[in-house]
C-alpha cells in the first residue's frame, strides 16, 4: 500500500507543480499520518459504542464497532515480560519485547512453579536436566519454561523423557538455570495506583495474594504484588502496541528517480487497513503543504479528510 500512497501523493503535488517530495520526507510524513489515524481509531471506537448504546448503529456490514475492533486488534500483542529484579518486570519496549506499547489491557500472573534447576545439556528444540523428574513434577505440554539466566521464555511442546523436554524455542545453553510454571494456574492482576498499593499492603484482608495479584507502574517497570511473583515467565501481558514506522525503500536512481524496492531488509508497509489509504494520502498532503508553505495543498488535504471522515 505504501507505494500506492506515495504515487498518489506525488501525482497530486506534480499536477499543480508544487514540487517534489524526497523519500526521506515522505517517510517522515507517512509515520506521522499513520500515528494520527491510529490514535483516531480509539475515538472512532468510542463513538461506535455510544451509537450502539443509543441504538443508532447497524448490524452486519453496517457494524461500525466491529470494523473498529478489527482495525485495533492488528496491534494487539501477547508476550511474557522480561524480569528486571525480584518482582519487577520491564514494560513492553523495543529492547525487551520488540515493540513499544500504547496501552496494557490484561496482565496474567502464573503462580504455580512446577520445577526449577539447571540445564545439564541441550540440543536443538530440547533441554535436559539429569537431576530432574519432569513427569513426577507434573510438567505438561503448554507449560511455561523460562531461562532465568538470560531472561527468555518459551513453552513446553513435549516430554521426551523424565529428564528431557521438547521446547518451542531454543533459548537454553548448558548450565542455564530454568523455572517451569504451570500454564493452568494463573490469575489476572489488577492495576492499582502507588497510593492504593500502600494502603492495600498494610491490611491482611486487602493485601494482594496469589489469588488476587496486583501491579503498579514505576517508570519503565511493572511492579507485581505479592512479592512472591518474582520469576521470569511469571507475568504475561496483552497490550496494544504502536504501529511500526512505515518506510518506502528504493534502489539506485534511474534518470534521477528512485525505484521502489519492497525487498529491502528495512522495508515496512503501512499497518492500516486498505480503506484508510485515502485518509493517509490526505494527511500526508497536509504535511507536505506545511513543508513547502503551500496553503492550497494543506486546505485540499483538510477538505478531503473531512469528506472521508463523514462517509
Amino acid at each position: 500500500m505504501i507505494n500506492s500512497v506515495r504515487n498518489t501523493v506525488l501525482s497530486i503535488l506534480n499536477k499543480n507543480n508544487y514540487g517534489y517530495m524526497s523519500p526521506s520526507d515522505f517517510n517522515l510524513f507517512a509515520k506521522q499520518a499513520q500515528l494520527e489515524i491510529f490514535d483516531e481509531y480509539f475515538s472512532r471506537y468510542n463513538r461506535s459504542i455510544n451509537l450502539e448504546n443509543a441504538r443508532q448503529s447497524g448490524v452486519g456490514y453496517a457494524d461500525g464497532k466491529k470494523a473498529n475492533e478489527e482495525a485495533i486488534d492488528v496491534f494487539s500483542e501477547t508476550k511474557y515480560l522480561k524480569q528486571s529484579a525480584a518482582n519487577k518486570f520491564f514494560l513492553p519496549s523495543i529492547t525487551t519485547t520488540g515493540d513499544d506499547y500504547y496501552m496494557i489491557n490484561t496482565v496474567i500472573c502464573y503462580t504455580s512453579v512446577l520445577a526449577e534447576g539447571s540445564a545439564t545439556s541441550t540440543v536443538s528444540g530440547s533441554i535436559a536436566d539429569t537431576n530432574a523428574d519432569f513427569v513426577s513434577a507434573g510438567v505438561r505440554v503448554g507449560d511455561i519454561i523460562s531461562n532465568t539466566t538470560d531472561k527468555a521464555t518459551t513453552v513446553v511442546t513435549g516430554l521426551t523423557s523424565d529428564t528431557q523436554l521438547a521446547v518451542e524455542d531454543d533459548i537454553f545453553e548448558s548450565g542455564d538455570s530454568y523455572v517451569i510454571h504451570s500454564q493452568s494456574v494463573y490469575k489476572e492482576a489488577e492495576k492499582v495506583s502507588q497510593k492504593d498499593i500502600n494502603l492495600l499492603n498494610v491490611s491482611l484482608l486487602t493485601a494482594p495474594s496469589n489469588s488476587f495479584p496486583a501491579y503498579t507502574h514505576e517508570g519503565n517497570l511493572m511492579k507485581v504484588y505479592p512479592s512472591t511473583i518474582d520469576e521470569q515467565g511469571a507475568v504475561l501481558a496483552q497490550y496494544l502496541r504502536y504501529p511500526k514506522d512505515p518506510k518506502w525503500t528504493y534502489i539506485n536512481l534511474e534518470r534521477g528517480e528512485p525505484v521502489f524496492n519492497p525487498s529491502a531488509t528495512d522495508y515496512q508497509d503501512f499497518e492500516l487497513p486498505i480503506e484508510d489509504e485515502p485518509l493517509l494520502v490526505t494527511k500526508i498532503l497536509q504535511y507536505a503543504g506545511l513543508s513547502i508553505r503551500e496553503a492550497q495543498v494543506v486546505n485540499y488535504g483538510a477538505q478531503e479528510e473531512i469528506k472521508d471522515m463523514q462517509k
